[in-house]
């Protein structure tokens, strides 16, 4: 089984390059993005939770995202295994996904790989999204600022756990999509 972290900040391009190794690979994808997005859509507990954090550009407390997180690995799948996305971000999102990934799925991490971007691509990147997509919190070039800025101080820590595993590894996140994932399939290719 194939379990990766897909780490960067946002903008970065992880939702593309997730659906690239999920072709390559045969695996499921597990947003958060995603699961905020389709909880607060359809206006459940969690969702309404999520939205007053992500509004203000704040990371969602630890506790909601990891809840949505293991009602949706515990679903059924006939995958070689899972990407995450967007979790986690700091050290106790990373520990709880070991154990979820020891005790649901009797597996371990196999890698970290991070899309490497400097940040002014990432607030034009954003800000173009937020133009096409409706996101509110794409269209705020001071909530998009500070996402990033609290996404590096929150998640240093998350790199650094993974570096002292081994598992971690910076993929740059800039150029075509194409040769970004044939750098991203390498480095799965290695841990198979």
């Amino acid at each position: 089984m194939i379990n990766i972290v897909l780490f960067g900040p946002p903008g970065s391009g992880k939702g593309t390059q997730a659906e690239n190794l999920i072709e390559k690979f045969n695996l499921k994808q597990v947003s958060t993005g995603d699961l905020f997005r389709f909880n607060m859509k359809n206006d459940t507990e969690l969702g309404k939770l999520a939205k007053s954090f992500i509004d203000q550009g704040s990371l969602v407390p630890d506790e909601v995202t990891t809840d949505m997180l293991i009602d949706e690995v515990k679903k059924p799948t006939d995958t070689n295994g899972f990407i995450f996305d967007g979790y986690p971000r700091t050290a106790n999102q990373t520990n709880a996904l070991e154990n979820i990934v020891k005790d649901v799925l009797n597996a371990e991490i196999s890698v970290c790989l991070s899309l490497v971007v400097d940040d002014e691509i990432l607030v034009n990147r954003l800000l173009h999204r937020g133009k096409t997509s409706g996101r509110t919190d794409d269209s705020n070039e001071e909530i998009i600022r500070n996402r990033i800025k609290e996404y590096y101080a929150k998640t240093a820590e998350v790199a650094e756990l993974y570096k002292k595993q081994g598992k971690y590894v910076e993929v740059n996140g800039v150029g075509e999509i194409s040769e970004i994932a044939a750098q991203l399939f390498a480095e799965v290719e290695k841990i198979k």
